[in-house]
């Protein structure tokens, strides 16, 4: 018997609800434009864990409320990639965060007993990663210049330490074009 009372957030983005992001949205309009998911939540609703532009961080529980993390608790395969803002907003937008690669499973209700929390939590943050830069792409397209998708290596490499999409593209514009 499957109840949600008992269930815990996978770690998978397109779990998230929107109303659910428009909190954390909300939070960091507030307290800082970065936000990062932890995987060790124990509830559907990740903690999450915020930082300003001084790099002040600050962390909130799956309801909202101010966190005490533990040491390691958003570090390394512990926690999602850091999120911009900018992200966030897009994913609302969106309807809440949507791998390309992702199928629809229904009601199956099938869950996975044992996963490999290191690959599949590095693998999900490349997904997401992905995911953004092309939402980034594609509403920007008219504005890139020819040639940018030769670097989309690049540009998920810069994404994965912590720069929005925006961010990213305008540096490698900027390095390239």
């Amino acid at each position: 018997m499957n109840t949600t009372r008992t269930k815990r957030w996978t770690g998978k983005m397109d779990s998230l609800t929107t109303d659910y992001l428009k909190d954390v949205m909300g939070k960091m309009e507030v307290y800082g434009d970065r936000v990062q998911f932890g995987l060790t939540s124990p509830g559907p609703r990740p903690y999450y864990q915020l930082t300003n532009s001084s790099d002040k961080k600050m962390a909130f529980d799956g309801n909202n409320h101010l966190l005490h993390p533990k040491e390691d608790e958003f570090v390394g395969v512990n926690s999602t990639p850091v999120f911009s803002l900018e992200q966030i907003k897009a994913a609302i937008a969106a309807g809440g965060f949507r791998s390309t690669s992702s199928s629809s499973r229904g009601s199956s209700g099938a869950t996975r007993s044992s996963s490999p929390r290191a690959g599949s939590s590095a693998m999900k943050a490349k997904d997401l990663i992905d995911a953004a830069r092309y939402e980034y792409f594609r509403s920007n397209r008219q504005t890139m210049p020819d040639g940018i998708g030769e670097h989309s290596a690049e540009i998920t490499e810069l994404m994965l330490k912590g720069s929005s999409a925006a961010d990213a593209f305008n540096e490698v514009i900027k390095r390239h074009f």
